[in-house]
């Protein structure tokens, strides 16, 4: 007869063991659709996804966000891949540090090849300035960018900034003055480097006015850029996004230990007659087995 004190230890070491296979099988399964999709459209593909992840022992949220450690895994596949190679980007991101942004955007710019950033749901803050360095940006039809603008801590730079027209300098303490000051270079810095990312593309003079708009906290630093604002900006966007990038952005679902608060039947419909068809015939199945019970 088995101890139950060795059933125990085989239990907990199970628990331990079994998250780590299921995240295995699936790192597998995303390599291969990053294979299937390289092979389709002869590129090299980088997938950059930052969400909400789950612990696997603790169920505890760990929130990502562009880090120095990305800029140096992008930087070392752009290496990797030869100068006449293009490169997709795919892009999942609410930002992060504007270090990293710029050091990812500037190994774009300076590819040989075609580079390519594929924007599936969204791209915010530093994965805006990522994407304008790219050759082209293709979008989902409802996906979007937003500003570039800088935050200083908590707060956007641009905001800290208008302290100063609204009080005398001697109504403003110390900290806030210093704040202010890193506020007008981070700006400035920012504008500047858009404004060098554009002017190839659109010109000196319209670059100087995007990176105007972009960068000095025209809108709330969350303000989604929606296709048509970014066509409208000058911004040129491809909406035709290929099939595979949504089948391989499937695979980075998190899953969750609670009730889902988003459900649907996983599975393309045809038109409204062929969906109408599909649903009686699944009703009428689902009553002759109730009625056969």
């Amino acid at each position: 007869m088995i101890d139950n004190s060795i059933l125990i230890w085989v239990f907990f070491i199970f628990l331990f063991i079994y998250p780590q296979m299921i995240f295995k099988y699936r790192l597998l399964q995303r390599y291969n659709k990053i294979k299937q999709l390289e092979v389709s459209r002869g590129s090299r593909v980088i997938v950059m996804i930052h969400r909400q992840e789950q612990l696997a022992l603790f169920g505890l949220p760990l929130y990502k966000f562009i880090s120095i450690e990305d800029s140096e895994e992008v930087l070392r596949a752009i290496r990797l891949t030869p100068d006449d190679m293009p490169i997709d980007l795919i892009l999942h991101t609410p930002g992060g540090l504007v270090l990293a942004s710029e050091q990812i955007a500037s190994a774009l710019m300076e590819h040989k090849a075609k580079t390519t950033v594929i924007i599936p749901h969204y791209a915010m803050s530093g994965g805006s300035l990522i994407a304008l360095a790219a050759d082209e940006i293709i979008m989902d039809k409802n996906a979007v960018m937003g500003p570039v603008d800088p935050q200083i801590g908590q707060y956007p730079a641009a905001s800290i900034l208008s302290v100063l027209d609204k009080k005398y300098i001697s109504e403003i303490d110390d900290e806030t003055l210093i704040l202010a000051d890193i506020s007008k270079k981070a700006i400035n810095q920012v504008k500047d480097y858009v404004c060098h990312i554009l002017k190839n593309k659109v010109g000196l003079e319209k670059a100087k006015q995007l990176s105007e708009i972009l960068a000095t906290g025209k809108w709330t630093h969350d303000y989604p850029l929606y296709i048509e604002k970014l066509q409208n900006l000058g911004v040129a966007i491809n909406t035709k996004v290929p099939a595979e990038i949504y089948n391989l952005f499937d695979l980075y679902q998190q899953s969750s230990n609670q009730r889902p608060s988003v459900q649907y039947i996983p599975a393309p419909y045809g038109s409204n007659k062929e969906s109408k068809k599909s649903s009686e015939s699944l009703v009428k199945s689902i009553s002759k087995l109730l009625n056969t019970k």
